[in-house]
């Protein structure tokens, strides 16, 4: 019998077969800088058509008449395929662009297309091998170089398209270590604070160390706050970590309360068309989320507990739902 294979599946069985960038960091051969002026250097805008304004199972597209905006970062994807050799991706590589749309453009920043119009930045991320190389100093030159982009793609933002809009920040991944700095340099304590919807930064460790003014949401419908969670499969231990912040995407809290799989609106795997209700439970288990296994097809094969790939879409819906409750929340209490 033939065996539908999921891609969370494959990309966790697969991540550890990386080509790893040759010699050291060097900033005089580092990619060319995206332009954001060009409309090519943004992987969703909610002005073209791009895979960000897609929906799976009769879910709508609501950007158009969005009263708020979402910036996202996505996570890493130059992770060590052929030619994934550099500290930092290329821009204009058609196939590194594929890799971006059709991964995380479509199933994660889409979560959002009904709370607010996306903007998703190209970035020279950072390969794969800086979160684990020996090579401290070539990694931290690659994320700053990263970071630079996310810079100026986000000030491309607030002096071209934000009009005073309420702003959520949406990250997984690289994506969430470029968020939480740019939450610092842009957000916290600042005036742009009071336009703060929310900002999800998920699949990275967040700390309450990590910001001055910035508080973690304390319910589904805070405002001007930050969530974040790392997803594991149930019973996965973990050394305590008491300043890490994890939310519960199930109960929007950070209490250690089990929320079972009857309150998971829906993830969304493969095919992308299909939400699947019911699927996974959720509870705040010390530094991390503890998840029941996903159901899905060919999910019998999937034998890791980090369910890093799955951060965002084991509760796809739940997300959701949530962005836009937080959106009517921050319009109430700022237009009562």
């Amino acid at each position: 019998m033939k065996t539908q294979f999921n891609t969370l599946v494959l990309s966790l069985l697969l991540w550890g077969c990386a080509t790893k960038p040759s010699g050291t960091f060097q900033s005089a051969s580092t990619p060319i800088a995206p332009d954001y002026s060009q409309t090519s250097s943004w992987a969703a805008l909610p002005t073209q058509e791009d895979p960000a304004d897609l929906t799976p199972d009769g879910l709508q597209d609501r950007q158009a008449i969005a009263t708020a905006d979402v910036f996202f970062l996505h996570p890493t994807t130059y992770t060590g395929k052929t030619g994934d050799n550099l500290w930092n991706s290329p821009t204009g590589n058609t196939d590194l662009q594929k890799r971006i749309l059709e991964g995380p453009i479509q199933f994660q920043a889409s979560a959002f297309n009904a709370a607010g119009k996306v903007y998703a930045p190209h970035y020279r991320q950072a390969h794969l091998e800086a979160y684990f190389t020996k090579d401290t100093t070539s990694a931290r030159q690659a994320f700053d170089l990263a970071y630079s982009d996310v810079r100026r793609a986000f000030e491309y933002y607030l002096e071209h398209y934000h009009k005073d809009r309420p702003i959520i920040i949406a990250a997984h991944s690289q994506g969430t270590t470029h968020a939480k700095r740019l939450l610092r340099e842009f957000f916290d304590g600042h005036s742009l604070q009071e336009r703060l919807v929310a900002a999800y930064l998920i699949g990275i460790p967040v700390r309450n160390t990590d910001f001055s003014s910035l508080q973690p949401c304390t319910d589904s419908l805070d405002t001007g706050c930050y969530i974040s969670w790392r997803t594991f499969r149930r019973g996965t231990k973990k050394e305590p970590e008491p300043a890490v912040i994890v939310t519960n995407p199930l109960l929007w809290d950070t209490t250690k309360a089990f929320a079972p799989r009857t309150l998971n609106e829906g993830a969304v795997l493969r095919p992308f068309e299909k939400v699947r209700p019911n699927n996974v439970s959720a509870e705040v288990r010390g530094p991390v989320l503890w998840s029941s296994k996903p159901q899905f097809p060919g999910s019998f094969l999937m034998l890791r507990r980090n369910y890093h790939v799955g951060d965002l879409n084991l509760f796809y819906v739940d997300i959701r739902k949530n962005a836009v409750q937080r959106v009517e929340a921050f319009t109430q209490s700022n237009h009562p």
